[in-house]
C-alpha cells in the first residue's frame, strides 16, 4: 500500500483537467442521486459550507447544488476513495436531484441494448 492509501492526510488526486469525480448518495437511503465533478475550489466550498458546491463544465464556472432550483444537497459526510481519486458525498437531498426532475439521475436501467425507465 502506498502513503496515500493510508495516511490521514487528505491529498485529492485530480485529473489532468484539475477535477475529481463527484458522487451523491442520499445519506438516510443509501441511493445513488448523482455524478458531478469537482475542483479543489468545489471540494474546498463543499467541506466549508456543507453544501454540495461542484464544478460545472459545460459553464466553466462553480455551482452551488440548488441555488436556482432550490433542489439543494446539505453534506452530512464527505468521504474520499483509498487513492484519492474520486469523493463520496452523503447528501440531504431536497427535491430532486436530477434537472430532469427524477428524484435520482440513475433513473434508467440498460436492458438489452435499450433504456427502461425505473
Amino acid at each position: 500500500m502506498s502513503e496515500i492509501e493510508t495516511s490521514a492526510a487528505l491529498t485529492p488526486r485530480y485529473d489532468a483537467n484539475g477535477l475529481i469525480a463527484a458522487v451523491a448518495q442520499d445519506a438516510d437511503t443509501g441511493q445513488v442521486l448523482m455524478l458531478a465533478w469537482m475542483n479543489a475550489e468545489a471540494l474546498a466550498a463543499t467541506l466549508a459550507t456543507k453544501r454540495a458546491t461542484y464544478w460545472s463544465r459545460s459553464r466553466a464556472a462553480l455551482w452551488v447544488k440548488g441555488e436556482t432550483s432550490g433542489h439543494t444537497q446539505e453534506v452530512i459526510e464527505a468521504r474520499i476513495d483509498c487513492d484519492q481519486d474520486a469523493v463520496l458525498l452523503r447528501v440531504r437531498q431536497t427535491g430532486p436531484a436530477c434537472h430532469t426532475g427524477a428524484q435520482s439521475c440513475f433513473y434508467r436501467r440498460i436492458e438489452a441494448g435499450e433504456l427502461v425507465k425505473t
